[in-house]
């Protein structure tokens, strides 16, 4: 075997007497791609930043780290924070080219490579103008005008569709065939079975497993890894709605139309997964639900009351009842402020609770989602992403909200975890007749939480129906192509699960 591009031995992180990372070896080879698994806070975010030299404030770091100076790209797991908001994307890209004296044809082909259509319009959009997925791939694309040795790649295809996911896995085996290491960080246990010759496990900062992928996945999967039984979900009474759309366009600043006549409604306690290719509209209408996204016409309405467009001309009573928790969580919260004051500040300002019983209530409902209070009174720096995800949760439930828009909110989780919070959102639509939106690619959360289900493609309702009709019978080819690999006769097309990996062949 080759040199290695990158060598960590005895990696120790600690902040204020708290051990993120302790005692990581890894190697990344040329062409070759190193996994590194764990649950939500287990230090694979701070091992991969470890690679470009970023460490928290106040960190003391011992041990060795080598990699190629100045080739190492990095694509986060909330790929906002990488993109400058005041910048649309073909200021951004053509930037980056400059940077090794690269054009325009440059910047297409690395939108083309990074599977993102209309490239066009892509480069028009600002990035709060693109789904979460579109700017996943911008972010993809940076990295490759870079012409980086190492890619860093933190939960590529958390938040991606499954066949932008298989392109995904194309794109990368293509980027190791040109000799690039990839330290990929993930939850994706099929993309690690594609993609990785060796995994790193790690459990509360330490490694507890690391070996050839084969070896280790069948080692640890049953235990870490795998996920929990779960039973099957209730079916919802359809009752009256509490949640009706109607004749909904909606439209990006420019004109870009992006929802055509959409109409939808959710009875009390009852989930509605919306599913989609990124890009297809999902978190638009999520939005316009929630009153983030005013540029639309028809009507949203909550118990049979219609609701003003924008979050600032509805009332505190509004604003409370329908809550809406972002994919990117991190960037939802005030990084000054420690997380539980943010949780707390929910209920005092939407429901008037005193100060004191909102504070209760927030520990309450972040120990109930497996958030440590300790944990929660960090500011969100301190906190893993998946972390921030159910302090985000916590958040929204504080508001005792009608509805809740959940926007890919189990795509930064462990499997474990993802599982404990569809569990707690049963049982609190169960409990309380919560009327939950679910926009996910996830179709494992769709089936253990869902009674119905709207398919999305280019803003328009293509599918509807009962969730085991839906994802079961896939009778619109673009449902087919929307399912999970392996749920349909396409997948062994597109080689995904049959057979090893054309990278591997």
């Amino acid at each position: 075997m080759t040199d290695p591009l990158v060598t960590v031995d005895g990696l120790r992180v600690e902040v204020a007497g708290r051990l993120l990372v302790d005692g990581v070896s890894l190697r990344v080879h040329p062409g070759k791609v190193t996994a590194l698994l764990g649950a939500s806070g287990s230090g694979k975010t701070t091992t991969g930043l470890a690679l470009l030299g970023e460490y928290p404030d106040g960190a003391v770091v011992t041990g060795r780290i080598e990699v190629p100076t100045g080739a190492v790209g990095y694509i986060p797991q909330q790929p906002a924070a990488a993109l400058n908001p005041a910048r649309r994307v073909g200021a951004l890209l053509r930037d980056v080219a400059r940077l090794r004296a690269g054009g325009p044809a440059d910047v297409r082909e690395a939108l083309r490579r990074a599977q993102l259509d209309d490239p066009d319009g892509v480069l028009r959009r600002y990035p709060h103008q693109l789904s979460g997925g579109q700017q996943q791939r911008v972010v993809l694309a940076q990295a490759l005008l870079l012409g980086a040795r190492v890619i860093v790649a933190d939960e590529l295809t958390t938040g991606q569709d499954p066949l932008t996911k298989r392109r995904i896995v194309d794109e990368l085996s293509s980027v190791v065939r040109h000799g690039i290491g990839v330290l990929l960080l993930s939850h994706d246990l099929d993309v690690v079975r594609e993609l990785a010759d060796e995994v790193v496990v790690l459990r509360d900062g330490r490694v507890v497993g690391a070996g050839p992928a084969d070896q280790i996945l069948h080692a640890h999967e049953g235990g870490l890894l795998r996920a929990p039984a779960t039973a099957p979900p209730r079916t919802a009474e359809r009752t009256r709605p509490v949640l009706v759309v109607e004749a909904l366009d909606a439209a990006h600043p420019g004109g870009v139309r992006v929802l055509h006549r959409i109409g939808l409604d959710v009875s009390p306690g009852e989930c509605l997964a919306l599913l989609g290719r990124s890009g297809s509209g999902k978190t638009t209408l999520g939005r316009c639900v929630a009153g983030l996204h005013s540029r639309h016409q028809g009507v949203v309405s909550l118990d049979g009351r219609p609701l003003a467009p924008s979050l600032r001309d509805r009332s505190r009573h509004d604003l409370a009842a329908v809550q809406y928790v972002f994919q990117d969580a991190r960037a939802s919260f005030d990084e000054y402020r420690p997380v539980l004051d943010q949780v707390a500040r929910a209920a005092v300002r939407l429901r008037g609770t005193s100060r004191g019983e909102a504070t209760r209530l927030a520990r309450q409902l972040l120990v109930e989602l497996g958030l440590p209070v300790a944990s929660a009174a960090r500011r969100p720096a301190g906190l893993s992403g998946g972390e921030l995800q159910r302090a985000a949760l916590a958040r929204a439930l504080a508001a005792s909200p009608r509805v809740m828009v959940c926007d890919e909110i189990t795509s930064g989780l462990d499997v474990r975890t993802r599982y404990a919070v569809l569990d707690l959102l049963a049982a609190l639509r169960e409990r309380s007749d919560l009327a939950l939106v679910l926009i996910t690619h996830d179709h494992a959360a769709a089936r253990a939480l869902a009674d119905r289900v709207v398919v999305l493609e280019h803003g328009r309702i293509i599918d509807e129906g009962p969730t085991a009709r839906v994802l079961g019978d896939a009778r619109h080819g673009a449902t087919r192509r929307e399912l999970p690999f392996g749920d349909h006769e396409e997948s062994a097309v597109g080689g995904y699960r049959t057979g090893e990996h054309q990278r591997k062949a």
